[in-house]
């Protein structure tokens, strides 16, 4: 349902071009490694301003978004879990909402043909989440590393991708970002499938306030890009 091919990947960071702006700031969220922030301080030398006013209603509406897709994205891989079909059903079609939402929002800055790709890269990953779950339900180990080897070379690839959009992006930075979304999350999963509510839910909030921190700088760069708009 969510599977994109790889050279589905390369057409939509084509598209996703404008986007660069964006992930570049992105390199400051608190949760990288020290060794990723001087790689991403020394490549672009950027220091973000505070957001206030339009970007801070931005940023407010991005923490929103994205928060309400970890927050599905475990009610969703809980059902599954256990057992509870028609829980799962409803969780994931609120996630796909959530998906498009955040799709729009990026779309009503970038234009329609940026919100569309980034939607289909926005999707991708949360497949393999998917594929990661199912394999955890069944105790299919060999399921799981296929996923979870499939989600790290994606977080590669779009590093990748970004930094051939703008050599002063490292790539290695724009990877870190989005693998540590997608532990954050495996990290909940995990816990989910042992029973273990409290490990889970401390991990849940862990990934909560990663994304908490990715909306705040992309708001911040978005801000920056645009300050006609966002003055």
């Amino acid at each position: 349902m969510y599977s994109i091919s790889r050279k589905g990947l390369i057409v939509s960071a084509v598209s996703l071009l404008a986007l660069t702006g964006m992930t570049a700031c992105a390199k400051n969220d608190s949760m990288m490694s020290s060794s990723m922030q001087a790689q991403a301080a020394d490549s672009n030398g950027m220091v973000m301003a505070a957001a206030d006013g339009p970007a801070a209603d931005l940023r407010s509406a991005l923490d929103s978004l994205l928060g309400e897709h970890v927050q599905l994205a475990a009610d969703a891989t809980n059902a599954a879990l256990n057992g509870r079909e028609g829980e799962f059903k409803a969780a994931a079609a609120a996630l796909d909402a959530n998906s498009v939402d955040i799709a729009n929002a990026v779309g009503s800055v970038y234009g329609k043909d940026a919100g569309e790709a980034f939607l289909g890269l926005w999707r991708s990953h949360i497949g393999m989440v998917v594929d990661y779950t199912v394999g955890t339900a069944s105790k299919d180990k060999k399921a799981q590393d296929k996923a979870v080897g499939e989600l790290i070379q994606y977080t590669q690839d779009f590093g990748a991708f970004m930094n051939s959009a703008n050599p002063n992006l490292p790539q290695e930075a724009v990877a870190d970002l989005v693998k540590h979304h997608a532990i954050t999350l495996k990290e909940v999963i995990d816990a989910q499938a042992a029973g273990d509510q409290e490990r889970a839910y401390k991990a849940l909030r862990v990934a909560y306030s990663h994304m908490a921190s990715i909306a705040e700088a992309l708001a911040q760069a978005i801000a920056k890009q645009f300050p006609e708009k966002f003055a």
